[in-house]
């Protein structure tokens, strides 16, 4: 299954300047997914990331594996989520996370992410970036389930 931006849109609640997947290439609900980010100069926090050399954010690359991991993480075989206003979704840990080259503007980022463990309150993913076939970033991600407070 495959997602465009409206399809991610319907998914996360993220967006700008927080919303960092812009297409879905392939989707197995609870499974797996690989997602792109084009990463492009008109990103807003190249401005101070730096003025004279621009490179995304190590930890915006984490933040990018774990939107696309909620975006599988509640599909149903249809890869439609739940309609659940009520559930939020907290990224609670990070392990063994290691960069391998800058991301610049005008990369593709290629991410791919694995279930290893998923369930009504914690999910465990292992998660890969990359740029050309390059590994650009990986980690190892816990995300929580809970609901919202109102």
């Amino acid at each position: 299954m495959q997602l465009d931006i409206n399809g991610i849109l319907d998914r996360l609640p993220h967006r700008y300047p927080m919303l960092l997947i812009d297409r879905v290439v392939e989707m197995v609900p609870g499974k797996s997914i690989k997602a792109i980010k084009n990463v492009s100069i008109n990103e807003p926090f190249f401005t101070g990331h730096f003025p004279h050399y621009p490179v995304m954010p190590g930890v915006l690359i984490l933040e990018a594996m774990a939107q696309a991991a909620a975006i599988f993480s509640f599909a149903d075989e249809t890869g439609l989520k739940p309609k659940d206003e009520e559930i939020l979704y907290y990224f609670v840990g990070i392990d063994g996370a290691r960069f391998r080259r800058p991301v610049v503007p005008g990369d593709q980022l290629h991410i791919e992410v694995i279930a290893e463990r998923l369930s009504r309150k914690i999910c465990k993913y292992s998660a890969h970036a990359y740029v050309d076939g390059e590994s650009a970033a990986e980690a190892s991600l816990m995300c929580a389930i809970r609901p919202m407070e109102k």
